[in-house]
């Protein structure tokens, strides 16, 4: 039990863009570029694919917490649903995926300032990085909502500028620019230069850039009305993603070859480099550094609530709950703190233990999913919506077992989950055994 409650200090306008700012960085910006390589122009079909399960696991999960909005989200929907260990397993899995998200996001950034200034090293910038969010999120909730508001907003409007020039492009209204047309969705290859693998390798890499939209459902719970909130903070959160992500898609793919150098690595700047933006390399590094610590910013908050609803079921230590003035204040420490041991484990042993935490969360947002679409299943019935994500989930899971690449992560996960559950069940015969408490519950 924490004694205290969070302070509902969100507005509705806040919820999508906390969303957005977990949704959209380096999965998008950079990330993308290895799903083009997979599949080609077919990462379209890979992105519609991912979307739809995305939608359907949304629509589920903004119905349940529409119905019990609170902090602690899909990881309460499947206590209710199955009981303390699939809270458990959901509420930890998706911490671990969010801070090993953070340190991730900081590694990439510092990068980026480092190469504008050399001076200062990757470690400071990490540092500065970490210090001012994580202060951020110790100063309200108001506050923080407000800074991610505009953080990701300067976000979407790269992208709709993005966008409108790429349009532009292929309209043949930019001057020195001859638009390719349908050409390069044909050409090199066809549609589907690696087949129906290579979509499936590029649907992969969709759905883990999709990870992260699911934060909507936990800040409504600090909404003045929760329910309201969370229903049309999803709506929201699910054309704008579609919009931000399929449209980007398109506009690549049809402006320059799926092959090209340099679409791997960044497909955006490849983009405004061949229609000839001036300084595109640095134009996009500054976007993708806004990107970053928005995404940040983002998966420090979504990470210490779902920390702060974990020791609120007695699922972690009780002093991680501790709440001064609305804020849980030790959870977005310990949160921010798991993150910079993460980057300071990536400059010592950069090719074991770092790669280990990145495989280890690799297919967590598949096992989260499955519980959000189970849980909807066991409490509100057989649906053809839970049917279908269920269905889908499986099909991704079993694609990721049989290939190679993607294998190592998906077992590595299954590690993690399988101690957490032998953890949940060691905890509840300790906690059932004579001469001991029953479980905390509110």
């Amino acid at each position: 039990m924490t004694g205290r409650v969070l302070t509902r200090g969100l507005r509705r306008r806040h919820l999508a863009m906390i969303a957005l700012g977990g949704a959209i960085g380096a999965g998008l910006f950079v990330g993308s570029g290895v799903g083009i390589a997979a599949a080609g122009p077919g990462i379209l079909v890979s992105y519609v694919l991912a979307g739809a399960l995305t939608v359907l696991v949304m629509r589920m999960l903004g119905g349940l917490s529409a119905e019990r909005p609170v902090t602690g989200s899909f990881a309460e929907h499947a206590r209710r649903a199955f009981g303390g260990w699939a809270g458990l397993l959901a509420g930890w899995m998706y911490w671990a995926l969010l801070v090993v998200s953070v340190a991730a996001e900081a590694i990439g950034a510092a990068r980026i300032a480092h190469g504008w200034w050399p001076a200062v090293p990757p470690w400071a910038w990490v540092a500065v990085f970490m210090t001012v969010f994580t202060a951020a999120n110790l100063t309200g909730v108001r506050r923080f909502g407000e800074l991610e508001f505009w953080f990701a907003g300067l976000k979407i409007a790269a992208i709709a500028g993005f966008l409108l020039l790429g349009v532009a492009a292929l309209a043949g209204l930019v001057g020195g620019f001859a638009s390719p047309g349908a050409g390069h969705l044909t050409g090199a290859g066809g549609f589907l230069p690696h087949g129906w693998h290579g979509v499936a390798v590029g649907m992969v890499a969709a759905v883990f850039a999709f990870g992260g939209l699911e934060t909507v459902t936990i800040a409504a719970a600090e909404c003045e009305d929760p329910a309201r909130a969370v229903r049309t903070g999803v709506r929201a959160v699910m054309w704008r993603v579609a919009v931000c992500y399929l449209g980007s898609m398109a506009v690549i793919v049809a402006l320059v070859p799926w092959n090209a150098p340099g679409v791997a690595d960044g497909p955006y700047t490849a983009v405004m480099e061949r229609i000839g933006v001036p300084g595109a390399a640095d134009v996009m590094s500054a976007v993708v550094l806004v990107a970053l610590l928005s995404a940040m910013n983002a998966n420090i908050y979504g990470s210490s609530r779902m920390l702060y609803a974990l020791v609120d079921r007695g699922d972690a230590p009780p002093v991680l709950g501790r709440v001064r003035a609305g804020v849980p204040h030790t959870a977005v420490v310990a949160s921010a703190a798991f993150g910079f041991v993460s980057v300071v484990l990536s400059l010592l042993w950069p090719r074991t233990v770092f790669p280990f935490l990145l495989n280890s969360i690799g297919a967590a947002i598949l096992i989260v999913w499955a519980l959000i679409a189970g849980s909807h299943l066991r409490l509100r019935g057989p649906s053809a919506a839970s049917l279908t994500a269920l269905a889908g989930i499986g099909a991704v899971l079993l694609f990721m077992l049989g290939d190679p690449a993607s294998r190592v992560q998906l077992l590595t996960t299954g590690g993690w989950a399988a101690a957490l559950l032998v953890w949940a069940a060691v905890r509840r015969r300790w906690r059932t055994a004579p001469g001991t408490g029953p479980l905390p519950s509110r």
